[in-house]
């Protein structure tokens, strides 16, 4: 729970994946696609869903190893992405109990934002799909500027677009990169916990504000 030291919450930032939209069937349809191009056995959402927020080339490697060749990478990835692209929110879905956290949150007149490592390529027709682009007050892509989380400037400018001091801004995420830019921008940071979490419980030696296992429980830490 917060303590006196904060200060009042005037907004809330989240990173997509794994946070804010559960995305990890899409993505694994996207591997699966990679995988049958190649005559290999799919893979279930169990074997991959701590691997997701490490991306294509996490999910890539998690399924063929190592000993990938540049040249098989970018074969692969590319498979991976087109697939994904045509595909990407047939399955994602905000997670369950955020829709009424945002619409608290809009109740209340806090901006909310995203800002994601996620390509704006990707971002911004997979928001717009679920009608969530014209409600969020920021959305920084991890190539809207030249650099990405876990370096603090993408959340400095989220809390920017928001008109909020990032002293005021919090900032849920669900790998080590969100805490630690968080923390660098000056943000109070909580762990999504119901997210896309390392399967060893890493998380819970991130540098953290506070840990929780419900999006509701954003609430409690806005006063």
């Amino acid at each position: 729970m917060p303590t006196s030291s904060f200060l009042p919450i005037k907004c809330v930032l989240f990173d997509l994946d794994g946070t804010l939209l559960d995305t990890a069937a899409d993505l694994l349809a996207a591997l699966n696609a990679v995988l049958h191009s190649e005559g290999r056995e799919p893979y279930t959402l169990a074997q991959v869903r701590h691997t997701v927020s490490h991306g294509s080339l996490g999910m890539l490697e998690l399924a063929f190893g190592l000993a990938q060749t540049a040249v098989e990478i970018t074969r692969r990835r590319a498979v991976f992405l087109d697939y994904y692209q045509a595909h990407i929110s047939t399955h994602s879905r905000l997670f369950e109990t955020m829709p009424a956290v945002l619409a608290a949150l809009e109740a209340a007149r806090i901006p909310w934002g995203i800002v994601t490592n996620k390509p704006e390529y990707l971002t911004f027709p997979l928001l717009a799909n679920l009608k969530l682009d014209t409600r969020a007050g920021c959305v920084i892509g991890g190539d809207t500027l030249a650099v990405a989380k876990p370096h603090p400037q993408p959340l400095l400018l989220g809390a920017t677009r928001c008109g909020v001091a990032p002293q005021q801004c919090l900032y849920v995420g669900d790998a080590e990169r969100d805490i630690v830019a968080g923390r660098d921008a000056g943000m109070t940071t909580l762990i999504a916990e119901w997210g896309y979490l390392n399967a060893n419980n890493e998380h819970h030696h991130w540098p953290a504000d506070g840990s929780i296992a419900n999006p509701t429980d954003i609430l409690a830490w806005l006063h």
